[in-house]
């Protein structure tokens, strides 16, 4: 502890140095020292105090020790020293020194914040961060995890974005699962955690890093869901993977590794047979990995993913064994909860899932379907609430886009000949509806609702369900006993159960309308129900609900009533309620903040049971039809007069739409124009650095000419320097480069100025537009004149800042001109030094010989060119025979085509005439004509021919 007494010990005069000298002089140390060993132990000193005097370290030291890990990289124990220093001074983690520090507790947490964001402003220190985990030894890579996990979370934007960009960056981060030491392992895990979060582009590299195989190796090795902390921080990064990034989970799928998942949930053992055998840490890994298996199939992903992980996760197995968490005894509340949830997700919408889970067996005596033992916990005010709310969503999933399933619930409602002691879904449902527990009532009635809804069959069949109410009394329908029971009053959650069902139950279904319209009593309780007055909102949603049931009832009625027709009905609402106050108790319902939150998601996450108002399907399905029940209620003068006001409200909506995009627009081209301007402010800067050195190159150059001809005492014996020239050479080619980007440059800013006077000219033509639009709105729709006011004043002041942009950009244009016409003054004054100067160099004999050469260079070019054209005219006239050949040849292949049609010709004639010979021969036998052999062989004159044929006529 020498080291410590050095600098922290009292000094002569007895005065204790502060904290800040200390590590002042500790910094002093660091940096002036020129032995390792003085420098580590002064950083070492630094490490110790980093803890307790945060902000003297940091302030002072933080440069030092980043120039240290750059220098003495090599030393591994000072480079572990400064590590550890960087992470105690960025560290927002609560140490045993913080009582003692002088930092006020509220600076203090944010203090590690602002050091890491002054250190992460430097990318260079990230990268060599980075560099330094190729380090293996433990002193090195161990703190360098820890200070990287500690600028993850401090500044993890900033720093995902460097890992991203960085060369190997992710690669040297992966190693690291490989590493030996379990410590820098599972440190690295945190690592990588904090890497990924929401940031979609490093998930995916990642995962193709092998990450998956990796974890879920480790996840095996450290005994599934027995393991340890370990466990829990890989699935915490695979659900970072895997939430909300369709590629991950498509890569997840394909790759087999769902089939991985499915010995997780093989919880046969002796422990689980029990509540004792499920540690806290066994519970918190369940419960991830069923997130995780959730993460799959969850309704926000693409449909066409989500059925294609639950069919592998149905061929793998991984189904069944959730179904046999499900049905096991002693599985904790919350562990059961999430089970029912992950099941009903893997389910959902995919009819084989669905079949085999509704041959799912309880192991009771006797053995009861998985079903109906869950609707016994839902109906069970006992049970704890979030365990009947997945028990409801499971109902929900089991019924979703499954026909045959409704089909099924419906008829265990109907009259049938079965052991009348079995419990049926369709007993438990009824008995949650009546029974005295408003939560019971409203998960019954939500049930019923999904059993039927979108299936129009099972709506007519549900209303042969007769109930018998009590001994002696004649039964009642289903329907008529939900609105008894509406009339009866009761708790609010009760009535919005019951009105979502019968809303339900009458959608596209006429005759379910006219059994609700037989009994006189229902039209009357909604019109008194509506027509009330309240503000509670619960009370008001009620209202909400009566009234589209009306809607609804108007809607879809056949008018089989006569009582209660359309027309009856739309008079009613008008004299009882009024158009008004229909729509607005209408309108009022999906502006409440349940219906909202209903409406986001079909999973029921509620904390408490009095948040449960309304179903996710139910708010779909108003959402359908509410435009059409308030236009089935209206008559035909208010639905034109609704019609043309929506139709002038969306065409002023268009007006604006349009002029936000021109403003967006426009908003657009000056970003556009300001990065312009950025560079060529940037260029500007560079040229200037340019021309600064090309003059500092100048005046060497004359310094040396100066200094040679010092030397050699004349021009005439003077010899150049090589050198010298070509230094010449390359200035005279950078400043001819100069030129031509000062010209670029020039082209930029005219286009530039170009684009802001266009700029100009369409905020001028919105302004003017947006003046004489609202002069016509005002005339045409007086009504509304106030609102579009007020929308033009805003884009008006829009168009004011805008212009005031522009005019800052003239201005900005008006001064880089400026500074470029210097910038050619500049370079036309250094091009005239720079050709005096370089005139001097060369000596008269050189360059005499240099002209002697070029004047042969030029004669031998002369020579060549002239046998070129000489060379060049012989093979045009060679061209120009070769044509005349060509000419010539075709025109004798002509000729030669002639002649042989001429001879086929020919040909034909000389058979024809063999043929007529032939037939005159045989003429002349026949007149008895004696001709001879040699006659035979001659041809017959025409005359002979004639007398032939005179005698044959004979």
């Amino acid at each position: 502890m020498d080291y410590f007494r050095k600098y922290l010990g009292a000094n002569q005069g007895g005065i204790q140095p502060s904290g800040a000298e200390t590590v002042e002089r500790l910094v002093d140390r660091v940096q002036s020292s020129t032995l390792l060993d003085d420098r580590r132990d002064a950083v070492r000193a630094l490490k110790a105090m980093s803890k307790k005097f945060r902000l003297e370290v940091g302030t002072q030291a933080m440069d030092i020790l980043v120039k240290t890990l750059e220098m003495d990289r090599s030393d591994a124990e000072i480079t572990g020293y400064c590590l550890d220093t960087l992470c105690n001074i960025m560290s927002n983690q609560p140490s045993e020194d913080d009582d003692e520090s002088n930092i006020p507790s509220n600076e203090a947490e944010d203090l590690g914040t602002q050091f890491a964001e002054i250190f992460t402003k430097n990318q260079d220190n990230i990268s060599l961060l980075l560099s330094l985990l190729e380090e293996y030894d433990f002193h090195v890579r161990w703190p360098t995890v820890k200070l990287l996990t500690i600028l993850l979370m401090n500044r993890g934007k900033e720093l995902q974005e460097v890992i991203l960009v960085s060369p190997m960056g992710v690669s040297k981060l992966m190693d690291l699962l490989s590493d030996s030491r379990e410590i820098i392992r599972n440190d690295a895990l945190l690592l990588l955690t904090q890497l990924t979060k929401n940031n979609t582009n490093l998930q995916k590299i990642v995962a193709f890093e092998n990450a998956f195989e990796r974890l879920l190796d480790i996840v095996r090795d450290e005994g599934n869901s027995d393991g340890g902390i370990v466990v829990e921080d890989c699935l915490i990064l695979l659900t970072n993977l895997l939430k909300n990034n369709t590629s991950n989970q498509n890569f997840f799928r394909e790759s087999s590794y769902i089939q991985r998942l499915t010995p997780y949930f093989d919880l046969e053992s002796e422990h689980t047979s029990s509540q004792v055998g499920w540690s806290a840490q066994k519970v918190t890994n369940i419960h991830l990995m069923l997130t995780l298996v959730r993460c799959l199939v969850s309704p926000n992903n693409p449909q066409q993913q989500s059925t294609a992980c639950q069919r592998t996760m149905f061929q793998c197995g991984l189904l069944q064994q959730l179904s046999k968490i499900l049905m096991a005894s002693g599985v904790p509340a919350d562990v059961l909860t999430e089970t029912i949830n992950t099941v009903s997700e893997v389910i959902r919408g995919n009819l084989q899932n669905q079949e085999y889970f509704a041959s799912v067996m309880a192991p009771s005596n006797p053995p009861r379907p998985a079903i109906v033992v869950l609707l016994m916990s839902m109906v069970n005010e006992k049970q704890p609430f979030t365990l009947r709310c997945a028990v409801l969503y499971c109902f929900q999933s089991f019924l979703y886009k499954n026909e045959v399933g409704q089909s099924q619930i419906v008829q265990t409602l109907l009259p049938t000949s079965s052991d009348a002691n079995t419990i049926s879904a369709g007993q438990l449902l009824c008995g949650g509806l009546f029974s005295g527990d408003s939560l019971s009532n409203w998960f019954a009635s939500v049930a019923l609702l999904h059993a039927i809804m979108g299936n129009e069959q099972q709506k007519e069949q549900l209303l042969r369900v007769q109930l018998a109410t009590s001994l002696g009394s004649p039964p009642v329908s289903l329907l008529q006993q939900c609105c008894n029971i509406l009339a009866q009053g009761g708790k609010v959650q009760t009535r919005i159960g019951l009105l979502m069902l019968l809303c339900g139950w009458m959608m596209d279904c006429p005759i379910a309308v006219a059994h609700f319209l037989a009994n006189s009593a229902n039209i009357p309780y909604l019109i008194t129900q509506v027509s009330a007055s309240d503000n509670d909102e619960n009370e008001s949603i009620v209202q909400g609900l009566c009234a589209f049931s009306l809607g609804i009832s108007v809607l879809f009625n056949d008018d089989s009533n006569e009582t209660f027709n359309k027309v009856s009905l739309r008079q009613i609402i008008e004299k009882r309620i009024g158009l008004e106050n229909f729509t607005d108790k209408l309108t009022q319902v999906p502006k409440t903040e349940s219906y909202t939150r209903a409406a986001k998601k079909p999973h029921l996450h509620y904390k408490q049971p009095n948040e449960v108002i309304f179903d996710h399907e139910f708010t779909k399905a108003f959402k359908l039809l509410e435009t059409d029940a308030l236009k089935a209620v209206s008559s035909e003068a208010v639905i034109k007069e609704h019609q043309a006001k929506m139709a002038s409200m969306q065409e002023h909506e268009k007006v604006v739409k349009q002029y936000k995009d021109l403003i967006e627009e426009q908003d657009q081209r000056l970003n556009e124009s300001q990065n312009q301007l950025l560079q060529l402010q940037s260029k500007h800067s560079m040229a200037q650095q340019e021309l600064k050195q090309l003059q500092e190159l100048v005046q060497q150059l004359k310094d040396q000419n100066a200094l040679l001809k010092v030397q050699k005492g004349t021009v005439v014996n003077h010899v150049p320097d090589t050198k010298m020239e070509a230094e010449v050479k390359s200035l005279r080619t950078d400043i001819e480069n100069l030129r031509l980007q000062n010209a670029e440059k020039d082209s930029r800013i005219e286009k530039l100025a170009s684009n802001s006077w266009f700029l100009q000219t369409d905020l001028t033509l919105a302004e003017t537009r947006v003046l004489n639009q609202s002069e016509e709105d005002k005339e045409n729709n007086p009504s509304e004149s106030a609102v579009l006011q007020t929308t033009i004043s805003r884009l008006q002041s829009d168009l004011q800042e805008l212009r005031q942009t522009v005019a800052e950009k003239d201005n900005e244009i008006s001064r880089i001109n400026t500074q470029n016409s210097d910038a050619l003054k500049q370079i036309e004054d250094l091009n005239q030094r720079l050709s005096s100067s370089s005139e001097n160099l060369p000596g008269p004999e050189e360059v005499q010989k240099l002209i002697e050469e070029k004047m042969t260079l030029q004669e031998r070019v002369k020579k060549s060119n002239e046998e070129s054209l000489k060379n060049l005219d012989k093979y045009n006239k060679c061209e120009e025979e070769k044509g005349k050949l060509a000419e010539e040849k075709k025109e004798v292949q002509e000729e030669l085509e002639t002649l042989k049609k001429e001879q086929e010709d020919l040909l034909v004639l000389l058979a024809d005439q063999d043929t007529k010979i032939e037939k005159y021969k045989a003429k002349l036998k026949e007149a008895g004509v004696q001709m001879e052999d040699e006659d035979e062989d001659d041809l017959l004159d025409d005359d002979d021919i004639d007398d032939v044929d005179d005698d044959a006529e004979d």
